[in-house]
């Protein structure tokens, strides 16, 4: 029987293809990996573990990685230079249609009052966890639970999961996958061992590009590994929606500031205003955030920032001159903290974007801005 926490299953893509639960490699973090293989093969392994950094670098699947060759083991674990299981191996297959028995995976779960997947992971999902850990293994070894991602989890949800880790359960696991790993409860920080994933490299991130999205031109692949930050999974959602040329169209709103292209700004806010347009909207307010802090950082440290499109240079050149570093802190602070609070109460996305190139115009100016609460 399939053991997930997520009361309605995901629908087929291709995107799940990429999925963690689904994926066979994993690059540029041998280092978690070795930890993970070394702690399993001493015998001695930690019943709950951190893996934590910024998104899209692995986490997850180094979690599902883990929890295979976990399962596939009887014992304590055989020295070994990978955590790999093949694809076709029983185990990986299992767990990759969430039908193995001593493997659950805590969601954000369905909710059949609003017909989607909801914004948190709540106590119900975690209360899963007891029941299982209380069952004997059903091939007499190890269970595994994985809580992806457990910055999602309320307050209630969190406080039943510290209940778990304060017992830990006899060959138990429990692997939490944090972006953010300061939201969680100290409590549960420290009844974990924490593994920091390290952003991956351009070099690596062009690579994984060539192979899960070839039809990316190879310029393009180096420009998105540049704006990637060290994600793969930021870089694979640039590619699918258009978000090199999105952020061409970004330099191009920012290089005449304070001046604003208002019809240009509308149209902007009409396409992304759209239903279907939920992903390119949250993808263009990401990048007006990196970019500033892109900005900032180079600034601090008075160092060349490169242009990743043209007109770039230009427009830090043209920024510096019209406000101080401190003055363009507070302006990403709270253009930041904008975006944060119009995605919480869902307001109208081509306002929230009208509304944000209005107060960078005023900063652009030299005026304080105040933005909408």
């Amino acid at each position: 029987m399939a053991r997930k926490a997520s009361r309605e299953p995901a629908p087929e893509t291709s995107e799940n293809e990429h999925a963690p639960r689904n994926t066979a490699d994993l690059v540029g973090q041998d280092h978690a990996e070795r930890t993970l293989m070394e702690g399993f093969a001493s015998g001695r392994l930690a019943h709950s573990w951190l893996l934590h950094g910024p998104k899209g670098i692995g986490k997850a699947t180094l979690a599902y990685r883990f929890a295979r060759y976990v399962l596939a083991h009887d014992g304590a674990g055989q020295p070994s230079d990978t955590l790999a299981i093949a694809a076709d191996d029983p185990v990986f297959r299992r767990v990759a249609t969430a039908a193995h028995a001593d493997l659950v995976s805590v969601e954000r779960s369905w909710d059949d009052k609003r017909k989607r997947i909801r914004d948190e992971i709540i106590v119900a999902d975690v209360r899963s966890l007891s029941s299982f850990f209380t069952m004997t293994p059903a091939e007499g070894g190890w269970r595994v639970a994985i809580v992806d991602a457990a910055d999602e989890m309320n307050r209630n949800a969190a406080n039943a999961l510290l209940k778990i880790l304060e017992e830990p359960p006899k060959k138990g696991l429990i692997l939490l996958v944090s972006h953010a790993p300061g939201r969680l409860l100290p409590t549960i920080r420290s009844r974990c061992r924490k593994l920091a994933l390290q952003p991956l490299l351009p070099d690596t991130i062009a690579t994984l590009l060539t192979e899960h999205a070839p039809n990316v031109p190879a310029a393009d692949r180096t420009a998105l590994a540049a704006l990637a930050d060290g994600s793969f999974g930021r870089a694979l959602a640039m590619a699918k929606h258009g978000g090199l040329e999105m952020f061409r169209e970004l330099i191009g709103f920012l290089s005449p500031l304070p001046d604003l292209d208002i019809p240009a700004l509308h149209k902007l806010g009409d396409r992304l205003a759209r239903r279907d347009a939920g992903d390119s909207y949250a993808l263009f307010t990401q990048l007006v955030v990196w970019w500033f802090a892109r900005f900032i950082r180079h600034s601090a440290s008075q160092a060349t920032m490169p242009s990743l499109v043209p007109g770039e240079d230009a427009l830090v050149q043209r920024l510096a001159q019209r406000g101080d570093l401190e003055q363009w802190m507070d302006v990403w602070e709270k253009v930041s903290s904008f975006f944060s609070r119009a995605e919480s109460a869902n307001l109208d996305r081509k306002q929230v974007i009208l509304i944000a190139f209005s107060a960078l115009s005023d900063a652009a100016k030299g005026k304080s801005i105040t933005l909408p609460r």
